[in-house]
């Protein structure tokens, strides 16, 4: 073989090696932009109260972690598409609202909570329960809210901060009423508030969205 012949075919391979070099930074390049556009999961297995990273993502989805697997409730069972099965679920939440008592530092525990959210997109109560604790508001949604607060707080009260209770009631009212609470999530957007379901669902920012626009009723009975 030639000299002229061995520095071709050393150029080809060299070309070959860069063409390859070139092709995995393309298909790296490519991946890490699909990574980063992925749609977000709204906190379906984390506690934490962190951020929802875009309007599109506000609505939950998934089986809430520890306590879903345990009462056999997910959040994609809330949705406009089947309100028999949203139903369903939001009497099973209910059910613990009137099964569980509290007393003690529970109560009180619950009391703080509660007393931060309302279902005021159905009844226009100031919050789902009175500052002795007693339900304020008698529509499932706040049978349902408060079932999911007793609960937490009996069963894994350890596992979870007053927030990160707090947030998990944010999580079911933004299921029952998803389309106040996603024009809600825009007009928190736009005035540069964090979006989060204690920003969003709670008394936080109430009526923050007064006058903006919304598509989507409620989902369950009230």
């Amino acid at each position: 073989m030639t000299k002229k012949e061995n520095m071709t075919i050393w150029y080809v391979a060299l070309a070959a090696v860069v063409l390859i070099v070139l092709l995995n930074q393309y298909q790296m390049t490519k991946l890490t932009y699909s990574i980063k556009n992925l749609p977000v999961n709204t906190g379906t297995q984390s506690q934490s109260t962190g951020a929802v990273a875009a309007v599109s993502g506000v609505i939950p989805t998934g089986v809430p972690a520890i306590y879903g697997a345990e009462l056999g409730v997910s959040y994609d069972d809330i949705s406009p598409n089947d309100q028999q099965r949203a139903d369903a679920a939001i009497r099973k939440l209910a059910m613990l609202d009137t099964s569980i008592e509290l007393s003690g530092a529970d109560l009180e525990r619950y009391i703080a909570i509660g007393s931060k959210i309302s279902c005021e997109y159905c009844c226009g109560a100031e919050s789902i329960i009175f500052s002795n604790g007693q339900p304020a508001c008698g529509c499932a949604h706040s049978y349902a809210m408060r079932g999911v607060a007793k609960y937490l707080i009996t069963k894994h009260g350890s596992e979870y901060t007053d927030d990160q209770i707090l947030e998990e009631l944010g999580k079911w009212k933004t299921l029952f009423f998803p389309g106040v609470l996603t024009a809600k999530a825009q007009v928190l957007q736009q005035q540069g508030i964090e979006f989060n379901y204690i920003n969003l669902a709670s008394n936080k920012y109430r009526n923050i969205e007064k006058g903006a626009s919304a598509s989507g009723g409620m989902v369950g009975g009230c």
